[in-house]
């Protein structure tokens, strides 16, 4: 047993898709993916802050998704696009764990708050009267907060007990980061009870919440239905389209790595499903919900224009500067 064991105990990431011919332009289209979900992201969180308009429960539950968003593409990319131009494809033991953390607290979290953001539209389209009394300020700060805790007492569970297990062979992880299962694959040691366990916590974590979001959807179409208006019937099934379109892109890979049997015998499917999680949705959110929304667009027309004069006045005293520095000034 103690010769299988290796003296280091860093692991290795073989990446994404190693046995790829063109992993160049695969990387460049990773980097290209990070940098719009950054820039759209921290864009959306900067607009929702700085516009009064949207400082109601539903753009702050947004800004939050955003900042999910922004920290779990941060959470893989950056690494894996260092290991791949450094050709260094290891990762310490206390970083895999982090990774493993943070990867599945943001996971988590994010689930949990489209669930509260489903919710948050059950109030606002079927009991509109009492909206501003049920989703206060304070209601939107616990729901923020249990998102983030629920994620991350959930992980940290995960973390430390799969970390705990021994590692037999050869420390290679077939993945572009360290996740929970891919890890599992390595030790010597019978699992099948923590697999079971896993199942368990993904019912809680996934399937509750789906439920949650499907039964208030159910209940928001109906209310829409009876609606006279066009107009309201309009607007409150463009943004009920727009978090469906988030939730459909988030929970429908998260079902099939976590809950689809033998998927642990998958790991190409498992891997390109993740990087669909972790890289490509948290692109497409902020797109879709800055798209697709008439309030965000005017928001960002108006700090747009609003913009514009001052960058005039800047001109102006770049000018002034140039001037007064070459004497122009005093001729």
């Amino acid at each position: 047993m103690e010769a299988n064991k290796t003296v280091t105990t860093d692991f290795v990431l073989l990446g994404l898709w190693p046995e790829f011919s063109h992993l160049i332009v695969l990387m460049g289209l990773v980097l290209l993916v990070y940098a719009v979900a950054v820039m759209a992201n921290a864009a959306l969180v900067v607009l929702i802050w700085l516009d009064t308009r949207l400082h109601v429960p539903m753009y702050f539950l947004l800004s939050q998704l955003s900042l999910i968003d922004l920290a779990l593409i941060s959470t893989s990319v950056p690494k894996m696009v260092a290991n791949f131009f450094s050709g260094k494809r290891t990762i310490s033991q206390v970083g895999c764990g982090a990774q493993i953390f943070f990867s599945l607290t943001l996971g988590i979290a994010e689930c949990l708050l489209l669930t509260f953001m489903a919710l948050d539209r059950y109030v606002a389209i079927c009991k509109p009267l009492r909206y501003s009394t049920i989703v206060s300020h304070a209601t939107c700060t616990h729901m923020v907060t249990g998102s983030w805790a629920g994620g991350a007492t959930t992980s940290l569970a995960h973390t430390a007990y799969a970390m705990h297990f021994p590692v037999c062979g050869r420390r290679e992880i077939p993945h572009f980061l360290c996740e929970v299962m891919a890890l599992l694959k390595l030790t010597c040691e019978d699992i099948s009870a923590y697999v079971k366990s896993v199942v368990v916590s993904s019912f809680l974590v996934v399937l509750i919440p789906l439920g949650l979001i499907l039964a208030s959807y159910a209940l928001i179409f109906l209310t829409v239905l009876r609606m006279n208006s066009p107009e309201g019937r309009s607007k409150a099934l463009a943004t009920c389209s727009s978090h469906l379109c988030v939730v459909s892109l988030y929970f429908g890979p998260a079902i099939l790595v976590y809950m689809r049997p033998g998927s642990s015998k998958t790991p190409r499917l498992n891997q390109s499903l993740f990087m669909f999680n972790a890289i490509l949705t948290p692109m497409l959110n902020p797109l879709i919900y800055s798209l697709r929304n008439k309030d965000v667009l005017a928001a960002l027309k108006s700090t747009v224009a609003s913009a514009r004069p001052l960058r005039k006045l800047e001109d102006s005293f770049r000018r002034l500067s140039r001037a007064w520095r070459t004497g122009h000034v005093l001729g």
